[in-house]
């Protein structure tokens, strides 16, 4: 079989992935467009390997490497996208961008209130204080 053949499918498949991670928001989407692109280098180290001949075999070892990172990245994934739906109800990836930065900004806010009662609290335990001494001195 011709090198150009499997090539041209990984191309393809490498394409439809792209398209699919650009257009798409939804993140389960996402995930599979992700592993077509994983395929398609998977496809493009198993043909270069055949059609080198070497017999060493190293376009399928790295094949079985990228395998075996594709299947621990949609764990992960799908753990992050069911802790989403979970939390959300939704698994909308721009969505889940806004929550993000919402969430920050509340921690931003929260901060600055306990930064603000510290400072308060401070003052009063200082005017305690100076009026004790004066207190005493009198």
């Amino acid at each position: 079989m011709p090198l150009i053949l499997p090539l041209l499918l990984a191309v393809l498949l490498f394409c439809i992935g792209v398209y699919g991670v650009l257009a798409r928001r939804n993140a389960i989407t996402l995930l599979m467009s992700f592993e077509l692109m994983l395929n398609a280098v998977n496809l493009n180290l198993v043909a270069f390997d055949a059609w080198r001949l070497d017999g060493l075999a190293t376009g399928q070892t790295l094949a079985v490497f990228v395998i075996t990172l594709a299947a621990a990245e949609i764990g992960l994934g799908l753990a992050i996208v069911l802790l989403l739906f979970r939390g959300h109800g939704h698994v909308d990836a721009d969505a889940a961008r806004d929550l993000v930065e919402q969430d920050a900004t509340e921690q931003d806010v929260t901060e600055q209130d306990v930064t603000e009662q510290d400072v308060t609290e401070q003052d009063v335990t200082e005017q305690d204080a100076i009026k004790q001494q004066k207190g005493a001195a009198t």
